[in-house]
């Protein structure tokens, strides 16, 4: 079967450079991150890349995501006028810029954490090869870990590769809500990077866990819509992904290459009046691309 010649590396570096080079245009412009009270001590922090997460906590602040590179200082200002409390944790859903960017601007003192397969990704990441360099990871888990106790409570939780191998989700018992990075970024077919280990062979399966898994919750905060969503939400992205997944294999089962199938993709019906999107994001090679890492992990159809 024919081959996509760019996909792979070269595109994961690609949709990277892309996310930095967003956060470096902004260098000049004033940098607005918006504020949505999801619980009485939980907020979402919209603009500048991925949606970020401020739990006040009795000691300390912890955040999930540091948005793109330059976008630190603007959210830790934008916490300081919620609470006069300190940033103690910072929490990474996953290795891209416009989720990792912003670390470098956290206090040295702040204990970054994330799943151990992201870790390694971002020990590739140019921002954070020199010795010492700020914000990289201080600890990791593998599957689960608890940070905090009673209602300043947080679950981090590892149920498989998705948009990467280190997608983590995290959960906000207190407030019966989760952060759940770009594993579900919003309503449409997502983004796989192949470079970092992301799947689409197992992303209804790590989803699905999630969706059994994770009890207590009902509200999202996705990886990049601009208003949370119910808990509900995530069981409809479950069978849309599992619908994607027997769509895509019998195409390439019949036959026919990335290219041919992923020109014959229209969304159902059933998703359209659901609010997904029928636009496909270009990253990763497009949907062609998508449809080729799922054919590699196929045994190379």
């Amino acid at each position: 079967m024919k081959r996509i010649v760019v996909f792979g590396v070269v595109a994961a570096v690609g949709g990277l450079s892309m996310a930095l080079a967003a956060g470096q245009r902004g260098g000049n412009q004033q940098r607005e991150v918006g504020v949505t009270q999801v619980r009485d001590n939980l907020y979402m922090l919209t603009g500048g890349g991925g949606n970020t997460a401020a739990f006040v906590t009795t000691n300390g602040v912890v955040v999930v995501d540091a948005k793109n590179p330059g976008w630190g200082q603007p959210i830790l200002a934008k916490i300081r006028e919620i609470t006069p409390n300190p940033v103690t944790v910072l929490i990474n859903t996953h290795t891209h810029g416009d989720h990792v960017g912003g670390n470098r601007d956290f206090p040295a003192s702040v204990d970054v954490v994330v799943q151990e397969n992201t870790r390694a990704s971002m020990a590739r990441m140019e921002q954070f090869q020199a010795s010492g360099a700020p914000g990289m990871a201080d600890r990791t888990f593998a599957d689960r870990m608890t940070i905090g106790s009673g209602p300043d409570a947080i679950e981090l939780y590892y149920f498989g590769p998705g948009h990467t191998n280190g997608d983590a989700w995290v959960v906000f018992p207190s407030a019966r809500a989760v952060h759940t990075g770009d594993i579900f970024a919003g309503k449409a077919v997502p983004l796989v990077d192949a470079a970092n280990g992301g799947s689409v062979l197992h992303y209804a399966e790590s989803v699905g866990k999630a969706y059994a898994g994770i009890q207590g919750v009902d509200t999202i905060i996705a990886g990049h819509t601009p208003q949370t969503m119910p808990w509900s939400e995530l069981g409809t992205f479950v069978e849309f992904n599992q619908d994607f997944l027997a769509w895509a294999q019998a195409q390439l089962q019949a036959g026919k290459t990335p290219e041919e199938a992923a020109a014959e993709w229209t969304l159902p019906e059933k998703y359209a009046a659901l609010g997904y999107s029928p636009n496909v994001a270009g990253l990763f090679g497009g949907l062609a691309g998508r449809i080729q890492r799922l054919a590699d992990e196929m045994g190379g159809r």
